[in-house]
């Protein structure tokens, strides 16, 4: 059964700028109930970021603008997630402490709505994915120079099932695809629920795969939609990327087949705006590292960024950062201002 609740909705006539958020709020609005039709219209930005002179990668890496959300009556965080394009991971992570399920009305949460780019690849979809986040990167038609970046959460694969590493292509898409249930995967059914179906015709309620696939040229894994959107931002798949099914729908038609794929691993990223240094950390969902901390440092050495950033800021956005961009470095000025202990951007 549905959880009942309201969504404060931007109308037209707020500025908008290159990140695709309004720069500021509007007075009017419009209630709105949690149901599929709300998630449907739900806002879709398209940031933009310019490439540094002589390169093809991104002279500012950080997209997006965190905000805030006062909890009303009904709300729940799966709900408030969704609405505004986050996984379940981003949500809770950005708020520790609040009930998911009943959080307090009134409460002001943190919407996580900003992210560092992960490195170093920005042609074609990049998963990221100890952060549960896919980025979409097409070149601005006109402007070479130009990349537009789509960025949706996802649910990916359980630790018994972990999502692969590797770069791979679009093979193929489908509309309504059946799914066709690998042995392994029966008899897990079998064993759990007394399911011996060897596939799921396209369209069933209970194909997990949704409405849309893509598929890869990796053998058994793609990108598809969902019949659980609770889901997104867990680990809770077999392997595969689910998205909501409102974000595939959108990403779906304007895949084209050959595009260049990379599934990466990068709990700790470190982006710049302007000359401020940013870490954003994540939990090592599959523990491939010992230490984020020894992580972290790593990245900065190998974004050439080690005498920019402050080592004992670092190590605090490593425990404080809650999955948002933290400032490490930057102008000394700007530091000393911020009397070494600046909070998340």
């Amino acid at each position: 059964m549905w959880r009942w609740g309201v969504v404060l909705v931007l109308v037209a006539g707020t500025s908008l700028g290159g990140c695709g958020w309004p720069r500021r709020p509007v007075r009017e609005a419009e209630l709105l109930a949690w149901n599929e039709a709300t998630f449907a219209r739900k806002p879709a930005p398209t940031y933009s970021v310019r490439l540094a002179p002589g390169t093809s990668a991104p002279a500012e890496t950080i997209i997006g603008t965190p905000r805030t959300y006062r909890i009303r009556e009904g709300d729940t965080l799966f709900d408030v997630a969704r609405y505004h394009d986050l996984g379940y991971n981003e949500i809770t992570e950005a708020n520790p402490g609040v009930d998911a399920w009943v959080p307090k009305v009134g409460t002001a949460i943190v919407l996580p709505t900003e992210w560092v780019l992960p490195c170093c690849t920005y042609e074609g979809l990049v998963l990221n994915i100890p952060e549960m986040r896919l980025f979409f990167y097409q070149r601005a038609a006109g402007d070479p120079r130009r990349i537009l970046v789509r960025t949706y959460p996802v649910g990916l694969g359980r630790e018994d099932w972990r999502t692969p590493r590797g770069r791979f292509r679009v093979r193929g898409k489908t509309v309504n695809p059946q799914w066709n249930i690998p042995e392994s995967i029966r008899q897990e059914h079998i064993r759990e629920r007394g399911d011996a179906r060897t596939s799921i015709r396209g369209g069933d309620p209970d194909n997990p795969l949704g409405k849309y696939r893509i598929e890869l040229t990796i053998p058994s894994y793609t990108i598809h939609g969902t019949n659980v959107p609770w889901g997104t931002g867990m680990t809770v798949s077999h392997g595969c990327a689910r998205l909501y099914p409102e974000d595939i729908e959108r990403l779906f038609p304007l895949v084209p087949v050959g595009l260049p794929v990379e599934f990466t691993y990068q709990p700790t990223k470190v982006g710049r705006r302007g000359d401020e240094v940013f870490v954003e950390v994540h939990p090592d969902v599959y523990r491939y590292h010992r230490s984020l901390v020894g992580e972290a440092l790593a990245t900065v050495k190998r974004r050439g960024l080690d005498g920019r950033v402050d080592r004992r800021l670092l190590r605090t956005a490593v425990t404080e950062s809650r999955g948002l961009p933290y400032r490490v470095g930057g102008g000394a000025e700007r530091l000393r201002v911020a009397g070494g202990s600046p909070p998340p951007s």
